[in-house]
């Protein structure tokens, strides 16, 4: 028998929800688990592929602010997935974070951000846009490079960064 979820209990239910699992094992051994309860999420990389840009935000992030990092971090739009579909969700978000009405999205990947302690699945989107009016407009071989050197420290943007570099290397090519 696989391992199963034998009864759940809410302990804290505000902006987050927090619950206890008992986890029945295998074997028969029962254990509990922390989760955080957060649900669905989207993210986008709106990029300008003829001006070779991207548009990310900077916001404020108490838990990377607790953890010693910097009170401002960087990052592409993204929010919960409230009730429509994550592609109208996605769409919203980037309206809402950057101003930028965006068209087609390239879907990346439905991805759990972090399994051992979230109920989070986020869906990640590319967005090829042509006129950006951006909070942070980063041309794209720097942002690789910020890449590379570490400075982009968020998962959603870091995989979407990689995935735009894997799905369309000539943006990221040294003009002449």
């Amino acid at each position: 028998m696989a391992p199963r979820i034998g009864g759940v209990r809410l302990v804290h239910d505000g902006w987050a929800r927090y619950l206890v699992a008992e986890v029945m094992q295998e074997d028969g051994t029962r254990l509990t688990r922390e989760m955080e309860d957060h649900g669905r999420a989207v993210a986008v990389l709106p990029y300008d592929p003829e001006r070779r840009v991207a548009t990310l935000v900077s916001q404020f992030r108490a838990p990377v602010l607790y953890s010693g990092g910097p009170p401002s971090h960087i990052e592409v739009p993204a929010g919960l997935l409230d009730e429509g579909a994550s592609e109208d969700e996605a769409r919203r978000e980037a309206l809402e974070e950057t101003g930028l009405r965006l068209g087609a999205l390239d879907f990346v990947a439905s991805a759990w951000s972090m399994p051992g302690i979230s109920t989070e699945r986020m869906d990640l989107f590319l967005a090829a846009e042509g006129e950006a009016v951006a909070v942070h407009e980063i041309p794209l071989p720097e942002l690789a490079a910020m890449g590379r050197r570490g400075t982009i420290t968020d998962m959603k943007s870091l995989t979407l960064l990689f995935a735009l570099q894997l799905r369309r290397p000539d943006l990221f090519e040294a003009t002449r």
